[in-house]
């Protein structure tokens, strides 16, 4: 099973150039039971990332745009009147798919973003006093803008820590860029792209990665990385618990990618800026560029077991 996330690597990795550790974050994050956010400026691919992922996990695949006129039922479904059976026929929305992308998911309204808060949560939707359970397997991946573009409204902090990761793809380096220039279009690759596993498959992966193995002096270092966070005046707020289960299910998922039963501190550091770049705010007068820098700042002030 190593070769096949190796596969769904590489093949993504010919769509999106130059971003193996951004494909390897997020395919971790997935495999983690987990929602991912994609943050960055308009035309870096977060969009066809996204897509890639899905087709490459074998997984079906909605779009849903979000614009300020988005409503919750645009998302989730409605009821419609049946003259012939004189009653009312649900119409499932695209929430009732394996991977939902939410593309540019803070350009809606808070109230057409709540809409996705029971889905994440707890992977079904109340509509009309009625709970329908999602499939399985059930992935959100977000795509935002930055919060200082125009006609955004921020995800407020309960809906950030919905989602396991967030990462950012940033500009391509010179030579990926002009490998992106000389090739074929992105579009018509994406064409070509086969599925590397079955649901099944994904699933059994999924499995794997919850029983990897965490040691105690390992609990230990996690711990200490949150407590620190709960203690240190350079955070107006620490780590909650589901930050940590959060650092925890994601370096499980790191280790199994790298073809290890257990997990080592290495995997906690790998995984730590995308799982907590969200989810801790710098107190006043205290500025971290970016979630590696808060992560960077943390492996520097908690030794190792």
């Amino acid at each position: 099973m190593s070769q096949a996330i190796e596969n769904v690597v590489t093949q993504v990795g010919r769509i999106i150039l130059g971003k193996e550790l951004q494909i390897r974050l997020a395919l971790s994050c997935l495999l983690a039971r987990g929602h991912l956010l994609i943050e960055d400026i308009p035309g870096v691919g977060k969009t066809t990332l996204a897509h890639a992922l899905a087709i490459s996990l074998g997984l079906g695949f909605q779009r849903v745009q979000f614009t300020s006129d988005l409503l919750p039922a645009d998302i989730l479904g409605v009821s419609v009147y049946n003259r012939e059976s004189a009653k009312f026929d649900f119409h499932p929305g695209p929430i009732f798919s394996q991977v939902i992308l939410a593309d540019e998911v803070n350009r809606a309204t808070p109230k057409a973003q709540s809409a996705l808060l029971e889905a994440m949560e707890e992977h079904q939707v109340t509509i009309e006093g009625e709970t329908r359970p999602l499939p399985e397997p059930f992935f959100v991946i977000a795509t935002q803008n930055p919060s200082y573009q125009v006609g955004t409204f921020p995800l407020p902090e309960s809906q950030l820590d919905r989602f396991l990761m967030r990462i950012r793809l940033g500009y391509p380096d010179n030579q990926a860029e002009r490998s992106l220039l000389q090739g074929e279009d992105r579009h018509v690759l994406m064409r070509d792209l086969k599925p590397c596993l079955t649901p099944e498959e994904l699933a059994m992966l999924q499995r794997q990665a919850h029983r990897v193995h965490a040691s105690a002096a390992l609990l230990d270092y996690v711990q200490a990385i949150v407590e620190y966070t709960r203690r240190s005046p350079d955070y107006a707020s620490g780590l909650s618990p589901r930050a940590s289960l959060a650092v925890l299910h994601s370096s499980r998922a790191w280790a199994l990618m790298e073809g290890r039963a257990h997990v080592v501190p290495e995997d906690v550091q790998a995984v730590l800026p995308g799982v907590i770049g969200h989810r801790l705010i710098p107190a006043q007068g205290v500025t971290f560029a970016n979630g590696a820098d808060i992560a960077g700042h943390l492996i520097k002030q908690i030794a190792i077991p």
